[in-house]
């Protein structure tokens, strides 16, 4: 195994890694608007990652632009969707969580 092969590999494992916890965010916190953080933050730099470490393994300029390209692209839809479901919440009048003491 060469150097860019074991260092997509780890790229794609942290990227994994970022998605579980998104993903966990998802099933933990409490109302809408933290999950939807959560999931997204997490989400894009999970998939970053794994867009990278594909692009180091590829090995080839015009692949990694792609990925790039995808990443871009699900970056943008990723936070549009966010955005309207963060409204709609709001419009409907469900309240941001907040801590009893």
């Amino acid at each position: 195994m060469s150097a860019a092969d074991i260092a997509g590999a780890a790229l794609v494992v942290v990227g994994v890694l970022f998605f579980l916890s998104g993903t966990l965010g998802l099933l933990r916190f409490p109302d809408i608007y933290t999950r939807i953080h959560a999931l997204t933050k997490a989400d894009n730099l999970g998939l970053g990652l794994i867009c990278l470490g594909s692009a180091v393994q590829s090995g080839s300029l015009l692949t990694a632009l792609k990925l790039l390209l995808v990443w871009i692209l699900v970056l943008l839809a990723a936070a549009a969707g966010a955005s309207l479901i963060a409204q709609t919440a709001h419009e409907r009048g469900i309240r941001p969580w907040e801590r009893q003491e």
